[in-house]
């Protein structure tokens, strides 16, 4: 059974791998819309926040009239409890938008701490597979060594 675990584990690395490289593209896109976006201002629809004990969460509906008379809406934009103090009872925000981009919208007084926390993830994941694949490696070796042979 131990070397049944011990192969599975091996799953674990590869899911913060992927978990790395995952907020390594939103660090990516967030940086890609501020540095390549249109500025501008979004009116604030929605603000909302739960801090309880049983669940803690927070997020804005945006709006945004752009320039060449397109709209773009953003609903339920999920933002870190650290943040909400920053966009709590604002009515407009200065905003960067891209369209076609994966991160349409980063909040200019938002992208500095945003973007850290995404490449913070990144490497935290990353470190944390390294260690969880070196201990997965390290046990694998010590049960074959301890395998019995069989006459």
């Amino acid at each position: 059974m131990a070397r049944w675990i011990a192969r599975v584990l091996w799953v674990v690395p590869v899911l913060l791998l992927g978990l790395a490289a995952n907020q390594a593209k939103v660090a990516i896109d967030l940086k890609a819309t501020w540095e390549q976006g249109e500025p501008a201002i979004a009116e604030v629809l929605a603000f909302e926040s739960k801090n309880r004990a049983d669940v803690t969460y927070g997020y804005l509906n945006l709006r945004v009239d752009l320039e060449s008379g397109q709209v773009l809406t953003q609903e339920k934009m999920s933002l870190p409890q650290v943040f909400w103090n920053r966009v709590e009872g604002r009515d407009s925000l200065a905003v960067r938008v891209l369209t076609d981009a994966a991160q349409p919208i980063v909040i200019d007084r938002l992208m500095p701490g945003h973007w850290l926390i995404a490449a913070a993830q990144v490497g935290i994941s990353f470190l944390g597979a390294i260690l969880i694949g070196v201990g997965a490696w390290a046990w694998n070796v010590q049960l074959r060594r301890r395998r019995p042979v069989l006459d």
